[in-house]
C-alpha cells in the first residue's frame, strides 16, 4: 500500500503556483475561519463523505494542521480511501502563515 508524503511549506506553496492541487484543512472550524490557505477545503468529520465525492482520487492532496501532525494520520487516512497522491504538510498552517498569504473567513 502507498503511503502519503511529507511536504515542506514552501514546496506546497510551489505545487500550488505549478499545478491544480487541493488543500485540505483539519483544524476546527473557528481556527479555520481565523485563517487558512487560500481556497483550503475545511475538512472535519461531517464534511469528509462530501470531499470524497467532489475530488478526484488522483489529484494531490495536501492535508493541513496546526503543526505539521495531526495531518499525517488524515493524509494516511485519504491513501487509504484511495487517493493516490496524498502530502502531509509539515509544520502546519503555524508554519506557512509566517511565510505565506492566507485568507479569514468573513465571519472571522
Amino acid at each position: 500500500m502507498t503511503d502519503f508524503k511529507h511536504i515542506s511549506v514552501a514546496d506546497t506553496a510551489t505545487m500550488m503556483g505549478q499545478q491544480q492541487v487541493i488543500i485540505a484543512d483539519i483544524r476546527d472550524e473557528q481556527s479555520f475561519a481565523a485563517g487558512h490557505i487560500a481556497g483550503a477545503h475545511h475538512l472535519s468529520n461531517g464534511s469528509i463523505s462530501h470531499f470524497m465525492q467532489q475530488v478526484e482520487f488522483d489529484q494531490p492532496v495536501v492535508v493541513v494542521c496546526y503543526h505539521g501532525n495531526s495531518s499525517q494520520g488524515a493524509a494516511q487516512y485519504l491513501v487509504q480511501q484511495g487517493f493516490e497522491k496524498v502530502y502531509s504538510m509539515d509544520g502546519g498552517f503555524s508554519e506557512w502563515q509566517q511565510s505565506q498569504p492566507f485568507e479569514r473567513s468573513d465571519d472571522a
